[in-house]
């Protein structure tokens, strides 16, 4: 369990210590996942404390779950969401100003946003958000990714997508602001989930988020 974390904080050159960060557990039908938030991101950091403790997500769905990239949550319209209806456009009534400098490795918790058309500013969901699934990638694919964005990655982040995975092909696009540190098999199981239209699962799966030391 403590692996993930270790990982990811050597990726971002940050010298974590777990006692100076905030936990979330995100509660689900097939377990629970834990997740550290980042201080370098504060002010998703503290949106996302402020919504778990106003019990903002309990009961919402993860609405969009896409096998080997992501899964996604935190539309408020789907807490009384018919089978049918296409979710994805709920939130708060506000956006957050973009705090993107951490890398998408496989368990990163990132904020979801409108794309670029419309958001040139990259600001965040006030609310939505999704967890890295994502996969392994090659040293070609990496290669063609820092091309074709203008990117660089570190060893440690190639190390990390070479045998860990994630989605590297979002580095510098969407704000990460949190990284999961128990509760992987978890986000697996989710991410295999049967899903129909707009990837939304079959059956419902309803989170319930706490924050916990």
């Amino acid at each position: 369990m403590k692996r993930i974390l270790i990982i990811s904080c050597i990726a971002l050159l940050f010298a974590c210590e777990e006692d100076k960060n905030t936990y979330a557990e995100i509660i689900t039908d097939y377990g629970v996942i834990k997740v550290m938030l980042y201080n370098e991101t504060p002010k998703h950091r503290d949106n996302f404390i402020k919504l778990v403790n106003e019990n903002y997500y309990n009961d919402l769905l993860f609405h969009r779950v896409i096998n080997s990239f992501m899964i996604q949550g935190g539309d408020p319209d789907s807490k009384t969401a018919t089978p049918e209806q296409l979710l994805g456009g709920g939130g708060p009534g506000y956006e957050l100003d973009a705090e993107i400098k951490l890398p998408h490795v496989k368990g990163a918790l990132a904020a979801a946003r409108l794309s670029d058309q419309v958001n040139p500013e990259r600001k965040s969901s006030g609310s939505q958000f999704f967890i890295v699934h994502g996969r392994p990638f090659t040293d070609e694919e990496l290669n063609a990714i820092q091309m074709q964005n203008n990117i660089s990655f570190t060893e440690e982040q190639l190390k990390f997508y070479r045998e860990t995975g994630g989605a590297p092909f979002l580095d510098g696009q969407y704000t990460v602001f949190g990284q999961v540190v128990e509760g992987i098999d978890v986000l697996d199981k989710i991410a295999a989930v049967p899903t129909g239209t707009a990837d939304r699962p079959i059956r419902d799966l309803k989170m319930k988020i706490s924050i916990v030391k």
